[in-house]
């Protein structure tokens, strides 16, 4: 039965990072004195849900924990500095502290160290999060204890609405371009002019009629509506 340890103090342990190619000990006591620190602890580095859920939306929305205090979003796993370190990079998640927990030390004193060996991972974290003040946990967000990877309640949106129940996550922008399109640079400065986050699609005529119907970039997308083009963009934002 894996507990919830809301109330007490994180464990005292050193984990072993690699910063630029070089050995660096981070302690306990650097990450969480004196901050306000978002945890998120998963089975491992480069595995389905961790990377294509997990760690993404955390990055996606550091902006909004630290609009609402979180000095520092940390991600820890059962894994050595090396692969933790390729991982960062793999993901791009520059918001996110990767603490690697090659020992399963930090893990084994949350009780959250579990038996993986039918998938010949050995033994790794639970997955779960958990808000952490100067060192005293606040709250913990533990996925239900049944087979398989469950992923329900320790995800980026549950405890960003634990720190702010009015809060609303950033809308979800995705732009098809292609290069020298005067109409997408536009499209791009009235997004970035909103301080709206957009990622963008390399398009082709094939792409683009298989999700617009229209031959022409940009076509844009928000929240999965079809906006149009640059001008259609131009006047939905001018009624948001």
């Amino acid at each position: 039965m894996l507990k919830n340890l809301e109330g007490q103090r994180v464990p005292d342990v050193t984990f072993r990072t690699r910063v630029d190619g070089q050995w660096k000990d981070v302690t306990s006591k650097e990450v969480f004195s004196g901050k306000k620190v978002v945890v998120f602890a998963l089975p491992g580095a480069f595995t389905p849900t961790c990377s294509s859920s997990h760690v993404p939306r955390y990055n996606e929305l550091a902006h909004e924990f630290k609009r609402r205090g979180v000095d520092t979003i940390a991600c820890v796993s059962v894994n050595d500095a090396f692969v933790m370190d390729e991982w960062c990079k793999a993901q791009h998640a520059d918001d996110v502290l990767f603490l690697p927990d090659g020992n399963g030390e930090f893990t084994d004193k949350m009780g959250m160290l579990v038996d993986k060996t039918e998938l010949g991972f050995g033994k790794r974290s639970w997955r779960y999060s958990m808000l952490v003040e100067d060192g005293v946990i606040k709250k913990m967000f533990i996925e239900p204890e049944v087979e398989g990877d469950p992923y329900e309640t320790s995800d980026a949106d549950t405890m960003l609405k634990h720190l702010d129940p009015e809060s609303k996550p950033p809308q979800d922008v995705l732009m098809f371009t292609k290069p020298g399109c005067s109409y997408c640079a536009k499209a791009k400065r009235l997004l970035e002019e909103r301080k709206l986050p957009y990622e963008e699609v390399a398009a082709s005529p094939r792409r683009l009629r298989a999700v617009s119907g229209k031959s022409s970039t940009p076509q844009v997308f928000i929240d999965g509506q079809h906006i149009g083009g640059a001008d259609e963009l131009e006047a939905y934002l001018a009624k948001a």
